[in-house]
């Protein structure tokens, strides 16, 4: 496959996921004939929205979003996934910590905004953090499926699990009765909506122990945005699944992105479980997560009685290790890749 990039400077930061534009209005304020919506990697949710746009005579341009998170301003990092459903935009956090650990409650959030409202100014974006709720129903649903999950090792148990417990122990946080420290830490890198309303999460870590990659589907993830006098409902995991066939032999893979298709399907990106040369603890316990390039993969959500599901490969994108989001949109495949203090967009 031949790639034609596309650079952008957005707030001197890298992008993580790749979401098609589905508001006319909003292609239009703009003068595009076509856009993706990206989030930036690290800062405040409300900080880190951006559109990637062609406008009619074909130049791309990158358009940095103002939004107004109220009184969560300041109160996430590292949104990781986007995904349509019923007319909102969702954000979900990665749910992790840093490369060395501890867990960062900050990251475990979901936000929503409605795409045409963005073609009005400041865009309002509704955040809710969990405060580990998301990660206590993964968990348990990695528990309680027919599959087996990586063994984290000594060392990623202690800086993610027991360390986290041991912070919010000494600070008296509730969401410490969340967590359990046989726990396994979740990084959340991929999202998308299925027909029926729930979503498919799609985990950079943890994989099976064969290396393969995991998603977890969810219902409920409106509700946490309910404001009746009921409050806020919290996600509820249906199961979890492993995507099978399409993980090179003696490496780890997870996912880097999802994407729905127009027969029904899904288009998804795999690849390491983290980045190399970063200090990564879950790469010293699993050096052979990491040396591994990304592919882009298609499946269709037909689960097995195993929780397994068959996936199919599309294109090797070596000599990429760091693809972080792909569309398929009007015949062309277009992916985003980690780069540092730029934004790079890749057109086949």
């Amino acid at each position: 496959m031949t790639l034609r990039l596309v650079e952008f400077v957005v707030a001197g930061n890298e992008a993580s996921d790749l979401l098609p534009v589905r508001s006319a209005a909003l292609l239009r304020a703009h003068g595009a004939r076509r856009g993706f919506w990206t989030v930036l990697d690290e800062g405040p949710v409300e900080q880190c929205l951006a559109l990637l746009l062609e406008r009619a005579d074909g130049e791309w341009v990158a358009h940095h979003v103002a939004a107004d998170a109220g009184r969560e301003n300041g109160r996430t990092e590292d949104g990781e996934a986007l995904a349509h459903h019923d007319g909102w935009v969702y954000v979900f956090g990665s749910h992790f910590g840093s490369k060395a650990g501890p867990l960062r409650p900050r990251r475990a959030f979901v936000a929503r905004f409605r795409e045409d409202e963005a073609a009005q100014g400041t865009l309002p974006l509704h955040v809710v953090r969990n405060r580990f709720r998301l990660h206590r129903a993964v968990n348990d649903a990695l528990a309680a499926a027919p599959l087996t999950p990586l063994p984290p090792g000594e060392r990623v148990r202690q800086r993610f699990i027991v360390e986290t417990l041991a912070r919010g122990t000494a600070r008296a946080k509730s969401w410490v009765s969340r967590l359990a420290e046989d726990d396994l830490p979740l990084n959340v890198e991929a999202a998308a909506f299925t027909p029926a309303g729930t979503v498919l999460l799609g985990l950079r870590f943890p994989v099976t122990a064969e290396g393969e990659p995991i998603l977890v589907e969810l219902a409920g993830v409106a509700d946490m945005f309910r404001a009746d006098d009921a409050g806020p409902g919290w996600p509820r995991a249906l199961g979890a699944y492993a995507l099978t066939g399409v993980t090179p032999a003696g490496t780890l893979t997870g996912f880097r992105a999802i994407a729905p298709t127009p027969d029904g399907g899904y288009a998804a990106v795999i690849g390491s479980i983290d980045a190399v040369g970063k200090g990564s603890v879950l790469l010293d316990d699993h050096p052979h997560g990491g040396e591994v390039t990304s592919r882009h993969v298609r499946f269709r959500l037909d689960v097995g009685p195993d929780a397994r599901v068959a996936g199919k490969l599309v294109a090797e994108l070596a000599p990429f290790h760091h693809v972080e989001g792909l569309a398929e949109l009007d015949g062309r495949c277009y992916y985003v890749t980690d780069e540092d203090h730029r934004v790079a967009l890749w057109v086949g």
